[in-house]
Parts: structure tokens; C-alpha cells; sequence
């Protein structure tokens, strides 16, 4: 096994845990948002007493499984740096060694 690949898989590992941990965020962030606005049309059709016609929000995973996709987005996000950190560890035993 090559010390430079087992790195390379841990730091694209890295990126695409990255990356899942953003879109996580904006999901949660749209919904979030989604869900004030939904609480604020129902407010002022409550002091109106006259219904708002319904706006359509975009389309955006639950907050719940946005939620669940942060964390183990998280999770891999540790286990690739600790690949990472192993490989370093290695090619410092192998130059220690050859030295």
C-alpha cells in the first residue's frame, strides 16, 4: 500500500465529507427558514382573519434528515482525517527508520 494514495484517499474523503457538511447546513438553513415563513403567513392570517393564498417553498429534505446527514457527514469527515493522520504517522516511521 502506497503512503501517498492512503493520504490522497483520506483528503478526498475529506473534501467530499466537506462538501456533504455544507449542503447539510443549507438544507437546514432552508428549512429552517421555509418553516418562519410558514409561521408568519399563519400570524397574519390570524390577526387578518383572512387566509393568505399559500406560497410554494422550494423543495428541501426534512430537518430531520438534513440533521442526521450533518452528523455523519461529520462522523467520515473524523475518520478520514485520522486516515490521514496514519498515513503521515507511517511515512514519518518509514524516513525515521531509512534514516
Amino acid at each position: 500500500m502506497e503512503i501517498q494514495s492512503a493520504y490522497a484517499s483520506g483528503l478526498q474523503g475529506l473534501q467530499r465529507a466537506s462538501n456533504g457538511i455544507t449542503e447539510a447546513t443549507v438544507n437546514i438553513n432552508r428549512e429552517t427558514i421555509n418553516q418562519q415563513r410558514v409561521q408568519n403567513a399563519q400570524d397574519r392570517n390570524a390577526v387578518a382573519q383572512q387566509p393568505e393564498p399559500a406560497v410554494a417553498a422550494p423543495k428541501t429534505p426534512a430537518l430531520e434528515q438534513s440533521l442526521v446527514q450533518l452528523a455523519t457527514e461529520s462522523v467520515y469527515a473524523e475518520a478520514n482525517v485520522r486516515s490521514m493522520k496514519s498515513a503521515d504517522e507511517m511515512l514519518g516511521t518509514l524516513i525515521d527508520v531509512s534514516a
